[in-house]
């Protein structure tokens, strides 16, 4: 009896939040592994760490699991006959999307190449690799600081987050905001305290030479 009042209860709250439509979504960003303590998985974690200055597991965890929806999505579509037409809509659709990011290129345009590609591939198009590679920081953890702070731009937007996934057309236009101290922009806040501390002891050194 229990069980069915709570059911019940449930269904009208949801119900209830339709109608005055406050409709809520969960979608799991991250998962962390079933074996948590496993040597050889935590090896390559960290390693894929330091190389991509991630700043946690976590944003490991995050790329898999976008990597095993498109896995597992192209699986769903190899099954389906050449002449279906979910498997034809669907994975054209799938191929343009990976072909956008650059994780494909068009001599790979098939699905089975999709079940090919690997964690590095996702990582690889990330803003904070593409900026490093670029030549606009001096490390992986320098790019990140510079997209932190506001110093990178895309497309002639500020981008703040690292792990921002540029598109091939939008890769050539990854550059430096034009109001960033390091593109000649206003002094950043420690520049600025240091030429006032220098002003004002320029200042205070010429009061006495007169005074003297």
């Amino acid at each position: 009896h229990r069980d069915a009042v709570s059911q019940w209860e449930r269904t009208i709250g949801q119900a209830v939040r339709y109608c005055v439509g406050v409709v809520t979504y969960s979608s799991q960003t991250s998962q962390t592994p079933r074996r948590p303590f496993e040597k050889d998985r935590l090896d390559r974690e960290l390693k894929l760490c330091g190389e991509y200055g991630l700043r946690c597991k976590r944003e490991v965890w995050r790329v898999l699991v976008n990597l095993r929806a498109m896995r597992k999505r192209a699986r769903l579509l190899l099954t389906l006959p050449d002449d279906n037409l979910r498997k034809q809509l669907e994975g054209a659709s799938l191929m343009r999307y990976c072909m956008r990011l650059g994780l494909l290129d068009e001599s790979k345009n098939k699905l089975d190449y999709v079940l090919a590609m690997r964690v590095n591939d996702l990582l690889d198009r990330r803003l904070q690799s593409l900026v490093f590679k670029l030549g606009l920081a001096k490390s992986i953890h320098h790019a990140r600081c510079l997209i932190r702070q506001r110093h990178i731009r895309v497309c002639g937007q500020i981008v703040t987050s690292p792990s921002f996934m540029v598109r091939i057309e939008s890769e050539k236009r990854i550059e430096l905001s034009p109001t960033s101290p390091l593109a000649g922009g206003k002094p950043g806040r420690v520049r600025r305290k240091k030429q006032a501390a220098a002003m004002k002891g320029g200042g205070d050194g010429g009061d006495d030479e007169d005074e003297d």
